[in-house]
């Protein structure tokens, strides 16, 4: 944010800078004016933007109970990435190992059901 309001600045220096150099530059200054207006307008909401984007890091960081000032935001992101990776590692495993133990009822199942017919057969001769 910085260099962008530092490049803005040095934008209207030139313009200001430009002001006595008489009708050579006319074209120039009014083509910057008109960029200065509208790089005002856009700096503005950038930085608006960048005051959020700084507020609602901040408030992640508290809410995951770390100290803004103390926590960079980029540490609380990659701590809260792994979590996520983490966490979808051991659901992914968790499932693979509900469907094996669906299949190894399901297949013991079977077995009852073959002993039973085995049985019956046996007990019908």
């Amino acid at each position: 944010m910085q260099a962008i309001m530092k490049g803005l600045e040095k934008v209207k220096q030139e313009l200001a800078g430009s002001e006595n150099d008489g009708p050579v530059s006319e074209t120039f200054r009014k083509t910057l004016k008109e960029f200065v207006g509208a790089a005002e307008t856009e700096v503005a909401s950038v930085t608006n933007l960048y005051s959020v984007a700084g507020r609602n890091a901040d408030a992640l960081a508290l809410y995951f109970g770390e100290d803004p000032a103390r926590c960079p935001f980029e540490q609380v992101v990659a701590t809260l990435l792994n979590f996520v990776r983490m966490f979808c590692k051991a659901h992914e495993e968790n499932s693979k190992q509900a469907e094996l133990e669906k299949k190894k009822a399901q297949k013991e199942a079977e077995m009852e059901i073959a002993k039973g017919i085995n049985l019956t057969k046996k007990g019908v001769k």
